[in-house]
């Protein structure tokens, strides 16, 4: 089996983050926040990344974003006194599609942690005809 190579942060490639508050709620039996609140947050940052994009006059009923897929590695454990930020990225873009780059990060005595990293294909979508749509231009111009 291969060993697991730990994905790396580049700050310099991330211009948005979104603060996260931890809730209570957010944590688990074993006293750290469960994997899928990992997920929460990351779409929570990725929303409010859109929203400050795209912008929020976008008809999202009408033409919008649907995820195909997302993958996570969870490298190390959060927890509820914690301060973390989840930072977002568009890492590729194709015609119809897009991938974006996630990583949620804590920081402690002036340390950054990586705790998780995700990727996940975003497909654009006209919600009236159910199909899929090229990126359209405008935010084709605001990805870069």
């Amino acid at each position: 089996m291969p060993k697991y190579k730990v994905p790396q942060f580049d700050s310099s490639l991330f211009s948005y983050a979104t603060p996260i508050q931890i809730r209570f709620a957010d944590i688990d039996k074993m006293g750290h926040v469960n994997n899928a609140t990992i997920l929460s947050y990351f779409e929570l940052a990725r929303t409010c990344f859109f929203d400050e994009l795209i912008g929020e006059t976008n008809s999202w009923y009408e033409r919008g974003l649907i995820i195909a897929h997302t993958s996570i590695d969870y490298i190390k454990p959060v927890y509820l006194r914690d301060e973390v930020k989840a930072w977002v990225r568009i890492a590729k873009t194709g015609s119809k599609s897009f991938e974006v780059a996630h990583f949620l990060l804590s920081y402690k005595n002036g340390q950054e942690h990586i705790c998780a990293a995700a990727t996940s294909i975003m497909v654009c979508m006209n919600y009236q005809t159910q199909q899929s749509i090229e990126i359209p231009e405008e935010w084709k111009q605001k990805m870069k």
